[in-house]
């Protein structure tokens, strides 16, 4: 096998466990609905998530660790997905928040930059955000 096919192999175990991920949250009240299927659907298409791990991922109980990154981008890029997953019913709850800090902990945020990071997101992602972050978001 050539590295290469290695490096993809491995960035698809990544995907998958990102994806599962997501299912979690978006299961965490107990079922997943419409809107949050659609939002699973393309994110399963942007990982490259095979019909057959897909509905494997839905069917059982999460069995995908967290793989965290070296790369900061690639760490927010991954918690920006999971936010829009949460706020696709346009709030969230205690229980997402809770799986929130673990997986922004799991990506390899300490403890303090993660519950920074979620607090901020929060107030961008809910509208609660003043006017010098609004200038320094579109300035930035």
């Amino acid at each position: 096998m050539p590295i290469i096919d290695l490096y993809f192999h491995s960035e698809h175990r990544r995907n998958l466990a990102h994806f599962a991920s997501l299912a979690s949250l978006a299961a965490v009240d107990g079922e997943v609905n419409p809107k949050e299927k659609g939002l699973l659907d393309r994110f399963a298409l942007k990982l490259d998530i095979t019909n057959g791990e897909y509905k494997e991922v839905m069917k059982k109980s999460n069995k995908y660790p967290i793989t965290p990154s070296n790369s900061l981008e690639d760490r927010l890029e991954r918690l920006y997905d999971l936010f829009k997953l949460i706020y696709v019913d346009h709030q969230v709850d205690d229980e997402e928040m809770v799986l929130l800090k673990k997986y922004a902990i799991g990506l390899g945020f300490p403890v303090k930059k993660a519950n920074r990071i979620i607090e901020k997101s929060v107030a961008i992602f809910s509208g609660r955000f003043n006017f010098d972050d609004y200038r320094y978001i579109l300035k930035h």
